[in-house]
């Protein structure tokens, strides 16, 4: 396992110090942007916080930067990402773990391991980028502008994550491969929890 600095925690608390000073904003004016509490803030800031998905994307949002900003460390290190090392982040009914941030000078790719509980439901309302997601084990329903497509093992689907979406899994876990993709000029705009 990784030691504190090297856990999600740890590269939060560093990350939205940095993020935080960065702006010049208090904890207060954080707070009051992101909708998180100021005592949460300070405990993700000192590491002893638990971040959930939707705080992650409450903070992305306020502080204007890409998820993998907040929670990832800089390295020009070779990467390998053991599955038993790698922290989840929890959501509603989504467990997604942070894998990697591709950059090119023409998009900015996020990987996760995304995994939908049995009989859980993981709601959007939307957020910039382009999903795409491929199912690797059980059936996945994405919920998308009014329309539900079923999902296989194999199964992909790409679409806008602008509109409200969600992921549910009716019968038994989904594991499925997540890709959010989008310009780096478009890194700071807001982004809502997935």
């Amino acid at each position: 396992m990784r030691g504190a600095e090297g856990s999600i925690r740890g590269q939060l608390a560093a990350n939205l110090r940095r993020a935080r000073s960065g702006l010049g904003l208090s904890i207060s004016e954080l707070s009051r942007l992101s909708g998180i509490g100021k005592a949460t803030l300070s405990q993700l800031e000192s590491g002893s916080g638990n971040p959930t998905i939707e705080t992650v994307f409450s903070l992305s949002r306020a502080l204007r930067m890409p998820i993998s900003d907040l929670l990832d460390a800089s390295t020009t290190e070779p990467t390998v990402v053991r599955g038993a090392d790698v922290e989840v982040l929890r959501g509603a009914g989504v467990d997604l773990r942070p894998l990697s941030r591709l950059e090119t000078g023409e998009s900015i790719v996020e990987l996760y391991d995304q995994r939908v509980r049995a009989g859980q439901r993981q709601d959007s309302d939307g957020h910039v980028g382009i999903e795409h997601t491929t199912v690797q084990a059980g059936t996945l329903l994405v919920h998308l502008a009014g329309r539900t497509t079923r999902l296989e093992p194999g199964d992909y689907i790409r679409f806008d994550a602008t509109a409200p979406h969600s992921y549910q899994a009716p019968d038994g876990e989904v594991t499925s491969v997540l890709l959010l993709q989008y310009r780096p000029d478009r890194a700071g705009s807001p982004v809502t929890p997935h």
